[in-house]
């Protein structure tokens, strides 16, 4: 068999580049320049802020672009799986996207669900009061026979993509880019907390909580990742977040007693 040709590191850095400007790095150019102009315009605790909402008053056509939304948006993750075959890799083994450990993978997603799902609730919660964050209305979608399944779509959409992308395929090739991660606490540290402030980056737009909240869980994501060697419990807890919020978050916060946050 043919071994797999050495690629030179200046190529993995601008593999990175891209894929990020096809992405997630896009998502945080504009989520700081609405955050900007959120600020301009009036204070965030008077605003909303909408996650998924209906594109088309037809229904055929909300359909449709919801759906495409979704196909279209994880094109960056068939990418990167490609890029790391066309290397020789398997992704798949690699990373810990796949079912082997069904039973473990769901208990660490389920522990995960539950710590940064009250986590999140309580930084959105010190937000609103603070003034930081806006309301955040997670789905703003019009009620027909397909909502339901579409609105799942979107939360695997949101979970494949920013795990994937954010955690394993960046910590791959951070590897390939410095090879001295792997003896270096200290530049593993620098990597965890720099694709955190990324995650906080893009979801900037919704107020500064979302985005200190979704920094918190991007260490702790990169920490388990780390620990565990397997990116699907975190795709796994991702997807029961947006799956909740985007299905019943008014329930949630009735639960809680916080309707009217």
């Amino acid at each position: 068999m043919t071994a797999a040709p050495t690629v030179d590191r200046r190529f993995y850095a601008w593999e990175v580049g891209i894929v990020l400007a096809l992405s997630l790095g896009r998502s945080a150019v504009y989520a700081v320049l609405q955050l900007a102009e959120r600020l301009s315009i009036a204070p965030l605790a008077d605003q909303t802020a909408t996650v998924q909402r209906s594109r088309s008053r037809d229904e055929f056509y909300d359909f449709s672009f919801q759906v495409l939304d979704s196909l279209f948006a994880l094109a960056p993750v068939v990418l990167v799986l490609y890029l790391v075959f066309l290397h020789g890799g398997n992704p798949f083994r690699r990373w810990g996207l796949d079912f082997r450990r069904a039973g473990q993978d769901w208990a660490w997603g389920a522990g995960l669900f539950a710590l940064i799902g009250l986590g999140t609730l309580g930084v959105y919660l010190a937000g609103r009061s603070l003034g930081l964050t806006a309301q955040i209305i997670p789905a703003d979608v019009t009620e027909y026979w397909w909502s339901t399944p579409v609105l799942l779509l979107a939360a695997l959409r949101h979970s494949l993509l920013e795990e994937i992308i954010m955690i394993a395929y960046l910590f791959d090739r951070a590897r390939r880019i410095w090879p001295q991660l792997t003896d270096s606490p200290a530049a593993v540290a620098v990597l965890v907390f720099a694709t955190a402030l990324l995650r906080g980056a893009y979801h900037l737009y919704q107020g500064f909580g979302p985005g200190l909240g979704n920094a918190l869980m991007g260490v702790i994501f990169a920490a388990v990742y780390l620990k565990y060697g397997r990116v699907m419990p975190l795709v796994i807890a991702h997807f029961l977040l947006d799956a909740v919020a985007f299905l019943a978050f008014p329930l949630v916060l009735q639960v809680f007693g916080l309707s009217s946050v």
